[in-house]
């Protein structure tokens, strides 16, 4: 039978300042209060906390042969900010525990484990919307697609469950949130909704709420709003980037031509060359071989992420050379700061030219099939080129007949991503010299040049 200790009450264990373990003996074996002396520079004093130390029941070897039964020591707390009647019924309720099979130190992990489970279940929406963007950021083609994509849930979704614990937000949720857009705004509704889906995508995946995703629009969701298909039939259809008529490019051109500024220069570069505005403000000195007369945009500069080079016709030449040639890090085309040019600039640049048209007495600059929408840089520089290459006839063939050039042609001149096995085959190989004369013929219409090269749309020469 182990000795039992000698029990201590309130005064006695007050009394308790030299280093030391002391059993304080009662109706529960084991506890006792440790006293330290305190650690670190300039400390002084003891510390005192309690510890409630249990055999587990196992017996091991010493060095010296002698058998000795294995205890564990549990910590119950500082002493005095833990009493010693509160050490007491701690104690006695670990003792009974450990008896009945649990382990006293795992069920407390678990139950701390639970507890951090719990307070990361109460993160609010907001939260967890700026963690899982900072770990898209890479992911984002350049930094001000990364911006577009919190600032949509900025001004949409954080005013109604940014506060909201991501573990709560159910379907009812943001069906109250898209309601009021999802008719008048519909592609903006949609994607804010694809931005939440990817936020609480990620918040199952952390393991911050179950599934499945709230924001599935095949799931209750989807019962609780409008059918996209018939909001898009009612409004017109799926919008897409207003652009110059085929027709009226020759005249666009000649117009944009009279204007001296930057933008101007920077949006006919855009046109001659069936760029998107973005890689055309990104383009630096250092991308521009004037002897081979190619533009090398990297990976990284494309939508696509994949290396993309663009023949130059005259023109496109003419007009680079026509500019400041600076080191190979510096924009092409810059604001008065120099800095890079905003979408908007080249934007503002055709509103004006389709606002001098139609006060001049002409039609503008308007897009045909979109009544009541000015074109777009994006439109007019990409938009009009595929109308043109699909029904020119600008092609001469070896035999003296014309035809129209290879969609191939066109589609790497955008750009695009193909899945098709030929369209792959074609991608490989660039076909830089054939594009070269796709891109001359292009710039050769719009500056409405009379050659035998060049067929207007409609059989105008």
């Amino acid at each position: 039978m182990p000795k039992e200790a000698k029990r201590l009450f309130d005064k006695q264990v007050a009394a308790l300042k030299q280093p030391g373990l002391y059993p304080v003996g009662g109706d529960v074996q084991g506890l006792a209060l440790r006293v330290t002396a305190k650690r670190g520079k300039g400390a002084s004093g003891v510390a005192r906390s309690w510890v409630l130390r249990l055999s587990t029941g196992e017996t091991r070897t010493s060095q010296t042969g002698k058998p000795f039964a294995v205890r564990r020591d549990f910590g119950l707390g500082s002493y005095p900010e833990i009493s010693l009647s509160e050490a007491r019924q701690k104690a006695a309720e670990l003792r009974a525990l450990y008896r009945s099979g649990v382990d006293p130190g795992a069920a407390r992990k678990a139950a701390k484990v639970e507890q951090i489970k719990l307070q990361a279940k109460r993160r609010t929406f907001k939260d967890v919307a700026h963690e899982c963007h900072g770990l898209r950021t890479e992911e984002f083609s350049n930094p001000k697609h990364a911006a577009q994509w919190i600032k949509t849930l900025e001004s949409y979704a954080f005013p109604t469950i940014g506060a909201l614990p991501v573990s709560e937000i159910e379907p009812s949720h943001l069906a109250d949130l898209l309601r009021p857009i999802w008719v008048e705004k519909h592609e903006t509704a949609t994607r804010v909704r694809q931005r939440i889906g990817s936020v609480l995508d990620f918040a199952i995946a952390k393991e911050l709420r179950p599934g499945p995703n709230p924001a599935d629009i095949k799931g209750p969701l989807g019962e609780q709003l409008p059918k996209s298909k018939g909001v898009r039939k009612k409004s017109g259809g799926k919008k897409h980037h207003a652009r110059v008529p085929v027709e009226a490019m020759p005249r666009f051109l000649a117009d944009l031509r009279t204007r001296t500024s930057i933008s101007a220069k920077a949006l006919e570069f855009a046109v001659l060359t069936a760029a998107r505005s973005g890689e055309v403000r990104g383009a630096t000195w250092g991308e521009i071989d004037l002897e081979a007369r190619v533009w090398r945009l990297s990976a990284e500069r494309m939508k696509a992420d994949r290396i993309h080079r663009v023949p130059l016709s005259d023109a496109a030449v003419a007009l680079l050379e026509s500019l400041p040639r600076g080191p190979d890090t510096a924009l092409v085309f810059t604001n008065s700061k120099g800095g890079a040019l905003s979408d908007a600039t080249l934007g503002k640049m055709l509103k004006d030219l389709h606002a001098a048209s139609v006060e001049r007495g002409g039609v503008g600059y308007g897009d045909p099939d979109q009544p009541g929408r000015i074109a777009t840089p994006h439109g007019t520089a990409r938009s009009s080129f595929k109308d043109w290459s699909r029904k020119s006839t600008a092609r001469v063939m070896a035999n003296g007949n014309r035809s129209s050039f290879p969609d191939e042609w066109s589609e790497l001149a955008l750009a695009h991503i193909n899945s098709d096995e030929t369209r792959s085959a074609y991608a490989r190989d660039e076909l830089l010299e054939e594009r070269r004369e796709l891109m001359q013929t292009w710039a050769d219409y719009c500056k409405g040049a009379k050659s035998d090269n060049v067929v207007a749309i409609g059989g105008q020469r």
